[in-house]
Parts: structure tokens; sequence; C-alpha cells
């Protein structure tokens, strides 16, 4: 029997003015590579950041934190997965 699983790449594009600093790229290099199964490519012409992930290993806010610490505001290009998104620990109250 033959099972097929569904798999689902989980990208994301960050705008980070000033990330074609060759020392931002370089601590931002070192900084993504200690993240799991994250692959990255720098588009330093445009200040922006491509990320894929094969599973939620990260969350948006860690993803902004990594940024916010060299200086660099990053902006989220186009819908933020849902998988990145941090899990609230509160419930709904029901009517």
């Amino acid at each position: 029997m033959l099972v097929r699983l569904a798999f689902v790449m989980i990208e994301l594009e960050v705008y980070a003015a000033g990330v074609r600093d060759l020392n931002k790229i370089l601590i931002l290099d070192h900084q993504l590579e200690a993240v799991a199964g994250l692959r990255y490519k720098v588009d330093s012409n445009h200040d922006i950041v491509y990320l894929e992930l094969d599973e939620p290993t990260i969350t948006v806010r860690e993803i902004r934190s990594i940024f916010s610490k060299l200086g660099l505001e990053p902006r989220f290009v186009g819908e933020i997965p849902p998988q990145l998104r941090p899990r609230s620990k509160t419930q709904l109250l029901s009517a």
C-alpha cells in the first residue's frame, strides 16, 4: 500500500531596509543558521530576505526579534503563514 503524504513548504518574505550591509548579512547568517530546517536567501539589491521552512520551527515574533537585534525593522511581505503565528494561550469566551 502506497501512502502519499501532503508536503507544504512554509515561505515568508521579509523586507528589511539596510540588510544589504555586509556586516549585517554576516550576523544575520549566524543567527538564522541556528534555526532548524530553515533555508534562506538574501536579496541585497532589494533588502529582502526569503525564508523557507519544512515545518514551523520558529514564529514570526522570533524572526522579528532576530532582525530587531541587528537594528533592522522587518516588514513581512504578503500574508504571514498561520503556522508561524504564535499560539495564543488564552481561550475564547463562549457567548
